[in-house]
């Protein structure tokens, strides 16, 4: 009877171990004696080990995904500055280093490569196997968060409150957000954060990624976070945009372009010239004329 009882106990012990990966629903884990130890399948079916201590890293999270997208095992107020990216490109199977972070060029097992920032946004044209890729660091990201209908009006300090609870279930330090406005006709909630230039302590694209799968119900997360509330009202999103500024401007050439944008650029160019032109002969039928008198 004492050993039944003794084993009911260890058993439970073992059952209230929760050895899981709270930050990544895909990953697999297992207790090894007291540690547990918690990897996730990227290409070739290989088992890539993880912390699961924090935010996955958004290199690796995005390997994971593409790896089941390949398995078909899941779903698939503007810019800050004309230099700030959006994540046009989407999912991508990405070179990432030792520590999580994204390989400052990616090729995705092609030969046409691209540079890539912290974020592992393309901020380059497309170039060969021989594109040298040097790396830059993401400082700035402007969220523009757009929520669903509200029983009543909101305050923007409620709003304040609620998006420094919302990026704090994401680890960010509430210090980074240095603004929040609100624009309550669009329904749009704009939020700056900012790391000092140089910081390579802070990853802000692991927040930033993290809350758009959750915007698009692609959650990442084993038990998803619990909506927010503002004034007492919960409050979720229909959709986000992340802009991404890096510590240098991208280097696109005039081949990122569209034609319309080209063609109004050639537009308003022969308009100057023709204006010059005009003016020059203005000025010389002018000049004629003093003569004359």
């Amino acid at each position: 009877m004492r050993a039944l009882i003794l084993l009911l106990v260890a058993s439970a012990v073992g059952a209230s171990a929760d050895c899981s990966c709270k930050y990544l629903k895909w990953a697999k884990c297992e207790t090894q004696g007291q540690t547990c130890n918690c990897t996730v399948a990227v290409v070739n079916n290989t088992a890539h080990p993880i912390d699961c201590s924090t935010l996955i890293s958004k290199c690796q999270a995005m390997k994971a995904e593409m790896f089941l997208l390949t398995r078909a095992a899941v779903r698939s107020l503007g810019k800050p500055t004309e230099h700030a990216l959006t994540d046009e490109d989407g999912i991508y199977d990405p070179v990432c280093e030792r520590n999580g972070n994204f390989n400052p060029k990616q090729c995705n097992n092609t030969n046409q490569c691209w540079c890539v920032n912290s974020a592992g946004v393309r901020r380059s044209d497309m170039g060969d196997l021989q594109l040298k890729c040097d790396a830059v660091e993401t400082y700035w990201i402007r969220i523009d968060l757009y929520h669903r209908t509200m029983k009543t009006a909101l305050n923007v300090t409620n709003i304040r409150t609620a998006i420094e609870t919302l990026l704090q279930q994401y680890k960010l330090n509430t210090s980074l957000i240095e603004k929040v406005d609100y624009n309550k006709d669009r329904s749009l909630i704009v939020v700056d954060i900012k790391k000092p230039m140089g910081d390579r302590t802070v990853d802000l694209s692991r927040m930033a990624h993290y809350l758009e799968k959750d915007v698009k119900n692609l959650t990442l997360l084993t038990n998803p976070n619990p909506p927010v509330t503002v004034g007492g009202q919960p409050m979720s999103f229909e959709r986000a945009t992340v802009y991404y500024v890096d510590e240098k401007p991208p280097t696109f050439s005039m081949k990122k372009l569209t034609g319309g944008v080209i063609a109004v650029i050639v537009v308003v160019a022969l308009a100057i010239i023709i204006g010059l032109l005009v003016l020059f002969l203005i000025r010389k039928r002018e000049s004629k004329m003093a003569q004359v008198h």
